[in-house]
């Protein structure tokens, strides 16, 4: 017991099993091998302003950069009405009574009030005894007080683990609110070029249909052959064909815009968008990596199942040392109910237990799976990180492309206007047949329609970088340490 004494003191004044680092950040100080460009390249039109990278912190309502009130409201309603919102605050509720309950039951005592009653015939014969048999009641009242010292930490390494899940499924709500505020902007700014490409393609139909009709009148007053109304027949079916798709589309778009504002898609009343109504932000923040891991919510994530891990393992180790549990009653005894609380017999008990397993061959493989569990959790953080890297990586130079892509529609869109508005104008004057006019109609609607994806695509790219950053969120001053 002497020996003893020392050894309670040192262990229960730490807690075994390696403490908790953060990982290292990234030493890398960009994202792309080559430099990004100063500013993207402008275009006339709407979303053609450039673009250029600032040093600054993501907004916290980063949408609100896009400058449509219909998004925003959409959005606002969106985080309260979501059941997918719902499901992920009442899983973060779960995991931090779980941690709760486990701290109650073990930092603190536990005392129980017990009472019982029996009924007890005993016979003086079996005690050597001469005597009739006698029947009495017993009655107990006793109040128990039990604790288990945490001698190796495991309680406390128990603890740490279980407030690391509760961090891991706050961070993940913070990643459910930042997809589906990203979601609906995607979907609605999807919404607006899917629109504005059905309005072009029935505006190339009519026309279509018009020289179609223009045609079989030619033939018939010989001068066209039949196999150019079979042609110009196929060139209309076939954009004909295509509406009903787009169509198809945009009204399982705006189901999905319906399902994640948290609303039946029959049940209406959502907003309809397009894309003149949002604006391509100039200014685009942007965060070096190593600030990145602070940021975003699926590293952090990662990095408290890491958190988790770690603590798990020290829960194993301590396993392998002695345990030692304190149990003390202290209570009454009588023979009936009235003399229990005054006249009864004062009973009391004080127990110690110490346990040091010595043959236990699964302990030692159950630490080695808590270690193979952190590898494996540690492998997963580097994963993360680096799909995170490449995420932006990618987004950035998706919005250089985009911005380059829309450039040459632009211009190809005033080729396709100047050379419309000049067909018009030697119509007007006779010198142009009126199918050719219908021709130079079609073009510029074909390449109006590349225009509007090219349009709707940096847009979502813009969105998309928000996403990528960690849109906004910032974690608790013990994660950014």
């Amino acid at each position: 017991m002497v020996l003893l004494s020392p050894l309670v003191a040192v262990l229960a004044g730490c807690a075994v099993g390696p403490d908790f680092q953060h990982p290292a950040s990234p030493a890398v100080t960009g994202y792309t091998t080559a430099p990004l460009p100063v500013v993207t390249v402008a275009s006339p039109g709407i979303q053609g302003n450039h673009q250029q990278f600032v040093s600054a912190p993501v907004p916290a309502e980063w949408w609100k950069e896009l400058r449509s009130d219909k998004l925003n409201g959409l959005i606002g309603q969106a985080l309260q009405a979501s059941p997918t919102m719902a499901a992920a605050q009442a899983t973060l509720r779960q995991a931090q009574e779980t941690y709760a309950a486990r701290a109650g039951s073990t930092l603190y005592p536990q005392v129980d009030a017990n009472l019982s009653g029996q009924r007890q015939r005993v016979n003086p014969s079996t005690l050597g005894q001469t005597g009739d048999a006698r029947v009495f009641n017993l009655y107990n009242t006793s109040v128990g007080v039990h604790y288990q010292l945490d001698l190796a930490g495991g309680n406390r390494r128990a603890l740490e683990a279980l407030a690391a899940r509760a961090e891991y499924r706050r961070y993940e709500l913070e990643g459910a609110r930042l997809t589906l505020a990203a979601n609906i902007v995607t979907t609605a700014i999807t919404q607006a070029r899917l629109a504005g490409q059905i309005q072009a393609t029935e505006a190339i139909l009519r026309a279509q249909d018009e020289q179609l009709h223009i045609t079989r009148e030619r033939v018939r007053l010989g001068q066209a052959a039949p196999d150019d109304v079979l042609a110009l027949q196929t060139q209309v079916e076939q954009t004909r064909a295509g509406l009903p798709l787009l169509r198809k589309q945009l009204q399982q778009n705006e189901h999905l815009l319906a399902v994640l504002a948290g609303r039946a898609p029959g049940a209406g009343g959502l907003p309809t968008f397009t894309l003149e109504e949002f604006t391509l932000p100039s200014d685009l923040p942007l965060v070096l990596p190593s600030e990145l891991v602070r940021r975003r919510p699926d590293i952090q994530a990662a990095e408290a199942l890491l958190h988790a891990a770690n603590a798990e393992y020290g829960v194993a180790v301590a396993k392998l040392y002695p345990q030692l549990n304190i149990s003390a009653s202290l209570g009454s005894q009588a023979l009936s109910t009235g003399a229990l609380f005054g006249g009864g017999s004062a009973v009391w008990s004080l127990i110690g237990q110490l346990t040091q397993p010595l043959f236990n061959p699964g302990l030692p493989a159950e630490k080695r799976a808590s270690l193979a569990a952190f590898d494996a959790a540690a492998a997963n953080y580097q994963s993360v990180v680096l799909e995170a890297l490449r995420n932006v990586a990618d987004v950035l130079r998706a919005l250089d492309n985009d911005a380059q892509t829309l450039a040459a529609l632009a211009t190809a869109d005033i080729a396709a206007q100047g050379s419309l508005e000049s067909m018009q104008r030697q119509y007007a004057l006779g010198a142009a047949s009126y199918v050719q006019l219908l021709t130079a109609q079609q073009q510029a609607q074909q390449n109006r329609i590349n225009l509007i994806a090219a349009q709707s695509q940096r847009l979502v790219d813009s969105a998309a970088l928000y996403q990528a950053l960690g849109g906004g969120w910032v974690a608790s001053a013990e994660s950014l340490r």
